[in-house]
């Protein structure tokens, strides 16, 4: 029995069923790290598309845009005119770059929910009101809407995760390795919209404008398949983790010199008279700006419905992302009243600015990226390339499925090296939403796509930061993890995720279910 201690068997099967994979991802790994910061990569970017402007004009590329008609040509940037723009309007690309602003406004509201606790306490709260049969699904279902706070929910909530399950009489690696990959897929699917969907809504309208210029992708335009992709991805982690992850993360936990240690239990976890005071006053809060909301979308008549007095091209759907906004920054000021966290009015702007300085590195990035859409667009090479690679995808003949699979799996690959979702949008969506749009599939589809393809591969990608922040986390527990523990662990979360959330999609194209408000 001695040869089959729990203590080797992780490290016995990693050695045995995962040496190709950790080449491959060793590799991916060496790749991702010669790779220029992001901010460079996208003025290096910049600085090609300007090259090809400038070859692809010389020779004369030109396609005719099938939806309008029209000769649609390559324009050298590196002509007077084009020099002249690229000076004047550098400012102007980045001020009027489509997620700035709607990123900006969503995080002012979601830094003063965060700064008074009421993220952190509603977190506990409804991880501590279950019990351990149910604590996988919640803990799931958790860290996928919880994805609303952006990256901090990472690092509130992997070690909360293991905490609860070691509370629970089971492995704390499960628990870390449940929140890690649900958070994850987050970031792409949520019950609440996220600062992410107004990010990538802005990407996508710009991309939509290459061929339509009138196309509006809204923070809400996925909105009714994400809730349900929320759900069922908590219901695909929670299998998964049941029947695979369970045993081998008990073998891991055994071989640690944690094992004893007290970590508390559910009480640990359980609100304070305050905070309960606070998250019902921020839930009665909550629910009359809803009443509220809803009232002013609806009633006939209502000032705030579009000027042609219809629901969807309303101004409180367009411009979701002030809403969110304004319902986050006043629960977070109401349960900070109530519980004592926030007394001030003060606190509120000073909520604001420090939630600000996590964004900061992500604002550097968009003055790099604004440039280099500004430039895609400016040279029309994102029309032409969409004209003949919608020919050619059409010659092919594939059926829509087939199509679909292919843009998953390019989007899951690159998420290997870019793992940042914007990044990899502004990189993608040029091309593949006007691309797929030639060929009658909606940019509103196009996105959900990109979604399907970006989360589940995140929590595989060694370039990740949040994937060392796990292995760290991993090591509390087992001393010897490494990179091939990690990856054995995440990897079947990673695939039924990627499988589970597309055969969805599928189901969800066939049955013609609307993606969202706009398609009703």
């Amino acid at each position: 029995m001695s040869s089959n201690a729990p203590s080797a068997r992780p490290h016995g099967t990693e050695k045995r069923g995962t040496g190709a994979l950790l080449r491959v991802l060793n590799w991916i790994e060496w790749v991702g790290n010669k790779l220029p910061d992001p901010f460079w990569l996208f003025l290096l970017l910049a600085g090609i598309v300007i090259l090809l402007s400038w070859i692809l004009s010389a020779v004369g590329l030109s396609a005719v845009n099938p939806a309008t008609g029209e000769t649609v040509a390559v324009t050298s940037l590196l002509a007077p005119d084009g020099l002249r723009k690229i000076v004047a309007e550098a400012v102007t690309n980045f001020v009027e770059f489509p997620p700035l602003g709607l990123v900006v406004v969503i995080l002012l509201g979601v830094a003063v929910a965060e700064q008074s606790g009421m993220l952190s306490a509603a977190l506990r709260g409804s991880v501590a009101r279950v019990g351990p049969k149910w604590l996988t699904f919640v803990l799931a279902l958790t860290g996928i809407t919880g994805s609303i706070a952006s990256d901090a929910m990472y690092v509130v909530l992997i070690p909360l995760g293991a905490l609860a399950f070691k509370a629970a009489g089971r492995s704390p690696v499960v628990g870390l390795i449940v929140a890690f990959c649900s958070v994850a897929a987050g970031f792409n699917a949520s019950l609440l919209p996220t600062a992410s969907d107004a990010l990538l809504g802005g990407i996508t309208t710009a991309a939509a404008g290459l061929i339509d210029k009138s196309v509006l992708v809204t923070p809400v335009s996925n909105y009714f398949f994400t809730f349900v992709s929320s759900l069922v991805l908590a219901g695909i982690i929670t299998v998964v983790t049941e029947t695979v992850l369970a045993k081998r993360g008990e073998a891991i936990e055994e071989d640690t010199d944690t094992k004893q240690q007290n970590m508390g239990d559910f009480e640990d976890m359980r609100l304070k008279p305050r905070e309960k005071r606070g998250l019902r006053n921020a839930g009665i809060a909550f629910a009359l700006m809803m009443v509220v909301y809803l009232l002013a979308l609806l009633i006939p008549g209502s000032p705030l419905r579009a000027e042609d007095g219809t629901v969807l091209m309303s101004p409180l759907l367009i411009n979701v992302g002030i809403v969110i906004a304004v319902m986050f920054a006043v629960v977070g000021r109401v349960y900070g009243r109530a519980a004592g966290t926030m007394t001030r009015a003060r606190q509120v702007p000073e909520a604001m600015a420090e939630g600000l300085t996590s964004v900061t590195p992500v604002l550097v990035l968009f003055f790099a990226a604004a440039q280099f859409t500004a430039y895609f667009q400016w040279s029309g090479i994102g029309p032409v390339l969409a004209v003949y690679g919608a020919d050619f995808i059409g010659s092919l003949g594939l059926p829509p499925v087939a199509t679909f699979t292919g843009i998953v799996l390019i989007v899951a690959v690159m998420n290997l090296l870019i793992t940042s979702g914007s990044a990899q949008w502004t990189l993608l969506a040029p091309v593949m939403v006007p691309m797929l749009m030639l060929l009658n599939v909606s940019p509103e589809m196009t996105q959900a796509l990109f979604r399907i393809g970006d989360s589940p591969t995140n929590v595989i990608s060694p370039v990740s930061p949040y994937f060392a922040l796990v292995l760290g986390y991993l090591r509390r527990y087992q001393k010897n993890a490494g990179v091939g523990t990690l990856i054995s662990l995440v990897l079947p979360l990673s695939i039924a995720m990627l499988v589970g959330w597309f055969l969805l999609f599928i189901a969800w194209y066939l049955l013609g279910l609307p993606l969202g408000p706009q398609d009703l």
